[in-house]
């Protein structure tokens, strides 16, 4: 498996990826021999590749993010004997060798816009991305319209850090555009900036400890975030990578591997917001009932979830 930058311990996308390939070591009938591998540039991500393609014994490879996942249908054309898994990132090939984990980002950042306006006193709530990409603005467009969804009057910032990988990895950065927005009123934050996203955090705590009587918040992602700082981050949006991971890794070990593409939502838990022992105490019961009542209505299709990537062309633009 090959990690995207940021390391298995960015507390994050690759912790959760790890996550899901260490369940697999101690529960399934896989070698002792397999490994993830972290990555600092693009010619590590083709060198693994390529390493992992001609190793006779290796029967998948596994790709995290989007970055890794880009390289691998050249990868799959040429070795049609193996099978190839990318995440967050679709990924097709002649050989029918490639499985692609997709995410709904748009349910998942659409209920943390609710959560946001429904916490805001300010009625200014803020998002900081990473990578100026397609999916930053397919978060963005979704977590405006889940706040508004609340009140009309919210207003959201929407930022981002860079335009290349190194966006990733840039917590400075992160915190200075979170101070920023802070300063224009912003009281909640979402961070979806992977390793970035702990500036973000250290911003809300900065203030909180300047402002000890005013209410901050920022909001995790992909990983539950929630205990990196209690009481500081309101909740995560989590995106199940481990569960991807997991169950394409299972479907290999059972004959049940197919090239095709696997979506994780709201209804089958491949995306949810976190709430436990470290947010709880954060929410009144009303509210708690009032997020559900949203996430049930995304599920059930009442409320229908706009997504950036169904936008036509002209009407598109990025954050």
């Amino acid at each position: 498996m090959v990690l995207d930058r940021g390391g298995k311990d960015d507390k994050s996308f690759n912790e959760s990826a790890v996550r899901g390939f260490q369940k697999a070591l101690d529960n399934l009938d896989i070698s002792s021999e397999s490994k993830f591998l972290e990555i600092h540039s693009d010619a590590q991500i083709q060198h693994y590749l390529r390493n992992f393609s001609l190793d006779p014994d290796c029967s998948l490879i596994i790709t995290i993010g989007f970055n890794p996942s880009s390289y691998v249908k050249n990868f799959a054309e040429k070795y049609a004997n193996k099978k190839y898994l990318t995440i967050d990132h679709k990924a097709l090939s002649t050989k029918k060798n490639i499985r692609s984990a997709l995410f709904r980002e748009d349910e998942g950042a659409y209920l943390m816009g609710s959560i946001a306006a429904i916490k805001s006193k300010s009625k200014k709530i803020g998002l900081v991305g990473g990578m100026d990409i397609p999916m930053m603005s397919r978060f963005a467009y979704a977590y405006k319209a889940g706040a508004k969804k609340i009140s009309d009057k919210i207003q959201v910032a929407t930022s981002i850090i860079g335009t290349t990988p190194e966006a990733w990895n840039n917590p400075a950065k992160a915190k200075e555009i979170a101070l920023a927005q802070i300063a224009q009123g912003v009281d909640v934050i979402f961070q979806v900036a992977g390793p970035s996203g702990m500036g973000v955090f250290d911003a809300i705590q900065q203030v909180k400890e300047k402002n000890p009587t005013q209410t901050y918040f920022a909001i995790g992602v992909d990983s539950n975030q929630n205990a990196i700082a209690p009481k500081i981050i309101l909740t995560s949006m989590e995106k199940h990578v481990d569960m991807a991971v997991y169950s394409s890794i299972e479907d290999l070990v059972n004959e049940k591997f197919t090239s095709d593409i696997k979506e994780y939502n709201l209804r089958n838990g491949g995306v949810d917001w976190a709430f436990d022992k470290h947010n709880k105490s954060l929410f009144s019961a009303f509210e708690i009932q009032r997020i559900n009542n949203i996430r049930s209505a995304i599920i059930e299709g009442k409320i229908k979830v706009p997504d950036f990537y169904t936008l036509p062309k002209k009407d598109q633009k990025s954050i």
